[in-house]
């Protein structure tokens, strides 16, 4: 099958080429060309701006990708400039949307002060009632986190007409390259000896479904080539999600780290843990219906993924932290304060 991948050279962009690749399909990655990648030569890689689709016209109309996938649609007129380029040419566009469409993701925000939703969220639970969920933190209309808004990405690819849509919800994704280091918080202070980690007690048993990239990119791979995904909507992630005190335990194990978990009081934690979230509402989904219909198995198992995740995270930490992020002597007095209450 003839793939073409907008954006495939990123954290999980490169890994969906490269399960493509391996299994013998013909691909064509669209990019800017301002990230290195290391892509097979067997890849034909065009250069083009995604915003400027229409000066690429020409060429997509003589390389007739029958699936395109589309790695970072951000907003809503990126996804629908994509639909509109390709639905004289293509038989289906694969859009990645987030998990944080879904309405838990705005109530752990605290935008909300309702009850959790039922767990696990399928495809089908409410969405978030909010549009532009990071527009807060933006720097202003220029910062892309102003505009990023997946709900309206979904939208606009199952709403075109003449071109049938794809629509995948990531997980939260770590991994080799992952720049939002999501394991360096808890490696760092394993690395540097701490005996204890402490967690809010309400954040010890919250859960989220997490993926590891590979894993994630051959789940893009089988459902872009599989013409029973036309019109659907797909969970992804791992089948279980462990609770927050399990997860950094088996960060700790696949790290060799001897320490241990501890649960304290939000009225004990240091100001630096103490996260503006309502633990309450947990983020798993239900991946049941992407694993029934194309009898999905991640190719990497959790103690591997950790494995190979750690071993990046330790050659390639950030190079910019808050040291106050890691006040090692206000988290001591805290485990100790807490040890001294009754019960």
């Amino acid at each position: 099958m003839r793939i073409l991948v907008i954006g495939g050279t990123g954290f999980v962009g490169r890994h969906v080429v490269q399960s493509l690749a391996d299994a013998s399909h013909e691909i064509i990655v669209f990019h800017r060309g301002k990230t290195k990648s290391s892509l097979s030569p067997h890849v034909l890689v065009i250069h083009g701006d995604r915003r400027r689709l229409d000066e690429s016209a020409e060429e997509f109309s003589r390389l007739r990708p029958e699936v395109v996938i589309d790695v970072n649609p951000y907003t809503g007129p990126d996804a629908a400039a994509v639909m509109r380029a390709f639905r004289d040419i293509a038989k289906r566009v694969v859009a990645l949307s987030s998990g944080d469409v879904y309405r838990a993701y705005e109530r752990f925000h605290r935008a909300a002060s309702e009850p959790p939703d039922p767990i696990p969220l399928r495809e089908d639970a409410p969405l978030r009632e909010r549009f532009y969920p990071y527009r807060s933190a933006a720097s202003g209309p220029r910062d892309m986190r102003y505009h990023y808004e997946k709900i309206l990405v979904e939208r606009a690819v199952l709403g075109e007409p003449r071109l049938p849509g794809t629509v995948l919800r990531l997980p939260m994704i770590h991994g080799p390259g992952d720049r939002q280091h999501r394991l360096f918080p808890y490696l760092k202070r394993m690395d540097d000896g701490r005996a204890a980690i402490l967690l809010e007690k309400t954040q010890s048993e919250w859960r989220c479904t997490r993926g590891y990239v590979e894993n994630v990119a051959a789940a893009v791979a089988t459902v872009a080539a599989d013409e029973r995904a036309a019109g659907q909507i797909y969970n992804v992630g791992e089948r279980d999600a462990p609770t927050e005190t399990e997860w950094v335990t088996q960060i700790g194990g696949a790290g060799g780290w001897a320490g241990r978990v501890a649960a304290v009081d939000r009225e004990f934690l240091p100001p630096h843990l103490a996260m503006p979230v309502d633990w309450r509402h947990h983020l798993v989904t239900d991946t049941s219906r992407l694993r029934e219909q194309f009898n999905f198995i991640e190719p990497v198992s959790r103690d591997e993924g950790l494995r190979r995740t750690i071993a990046w995270e330790r050659t390639h930490a950030p190079s910019h932290f808050r040291p106050e992020q890691f006040d090692y002597q206000a988290e001591d007095a805290a485990l100790a304060l807490s040890r001294l209450q009754p019960g």
